[in-house]
């Protein structure tokens, strides 16, 4: 299978109509030279409760550095409206939700106050960036898993704000990931850290809600991808190498693998920052506090002996960090 089959696999629809089930596109971009951050997310819901309908809803934000986010919603849609039109596994993008459209080619919607028109770059030809191992992926053996079809690329159009154009500059990038679950985590942080030149950091560190589970410290699964190359091979075996400290505004991230060691700090700006109530499949409820103009500091290091290290690389991102810190009210 070519890069560009797994791509359209990785974007086509999971959900084949089971109950208590969660599924989530969404695609995150900022533009380092205007301050402008864009935060588009869909979801399909599937109650557990027999006597509730499947619905699909999302919202759209949008940021600029200095500035509160402005969010809008769309839905709830009972599904069966006819607003779903892509077929299972079949389709390089998710279903049509209330207008808006996710693909590796672009993204594009109209709400009533935000529309945007955006072509990706190179994200057809993109490789998978599976933060949870492929395995968990393809065969939906955990409680849930994510993976990021378009990892990074450069992302071209418009943004409109009540009528006003807002147009992205040459060194806007972003990326568009896919979510497949039974439920939200209790508690949960997300790092998207465009490098440059396509290099990524991908991090999800989260404490699921199931018994004998949600008392545990939080569970990192984190992807380096330098060069093409994708670190560390195994995400699941390397999870309890890192150490996670979930908080806002700031939180962390660090771990040593081998001879390597890498330690991640995010900032997420309370100014511009947005808190977004979540519903689960069994009607539980979760916040989560994002912010596409997040700050990082993303430290790699080499070890040179058994008591010495090195810096390999830094990576100071000011305001293209995309981030955020969920939690149970």
């Amino acid at each position: 299978m070519n890069s560009t089959d797994l791509t359209y696999n990785n974007l086509s629809m999971r959900w084949r109509h089971q109950r208590g089930r969660l599924e989530v596109w969404y695609a995150t971009i900022s533009d380092p030279d205007t301050g402008i951050g864009l935060w588009i997310h869909n979801e399909l819901v599937s109650p557990t409760v027999a006597s509730e309908s499947p619905y699909i809803h999302g919202w759209v934000v949008f940021f600029r550095k200095g500035m509160d986010a402005v969010l809008e919603r769309f839905g709830p849609i009972q599904i069966g409206s006819g607003l779903i039109t892509a077929t299972d596994g079949q389709q390089d993008s998710i279903p049509v939700m209330g207008g808006m459209v996710i693909t590796s080619d672009g993204l594009e919607g109209k709400l009533e106050r935000l529309g945007w028109n955006l072509t990706l770059k190179d994200g057809k030809s993109a490789k998978t960036l599976f933060t949870f191992p492929s395995w968990a992926w393809s065969k939906e053996i955990l409680p849930g898993a994510q993976v990021v079809p378009v990892a990074s690329t450069v992302v071209s159009g418009t943004i409109h704000l009540d009528g006003k154009p807002f147009e992205l500059s040459g060194a806007t990038r972003g990326n568009i990931a896919h979510i497949y679950s039974h439920s939200n985590s209790k508690r949960w942080g997300w790092l998207h850290a465009e490098l440059g030149g396509g290099d990524v950091l991908e991090v999800v560190s989260a404490t699921p809600t199931r018994p004998g589970l949600s008392s545990l410290p939080p569970f990192t699964l984190l992807q380096l991808r330098l060069g093409g190359i994708d670190w560390p091979k195994d995400p699941m075996a390397a999870a309890p190498m890192f150490r996670t400290s979930l908080g806002l505004p700031t939180w962390s991230v660090k771990g040593t693998l081998g001879r390597w060691r890498i330690r991640a700090e995010i900032t997420i700006p309370e100014k511009e920052s947005i808190a977004v109530p979540y519903k689960d499949p069994d009607g539980s409820s979760a916040t989560c506090t994002n912010c596409e103009l997040s700050d990082a500091l993303v430290l790699l290091e080499r070890r040179t002996s058994f008591f010495s290290w090195e810096p390999y690389h830094q990576w100071m991102l000011q305001g293209t960090a995309h981030a955020e810190i969920g939690a149970r009210p």
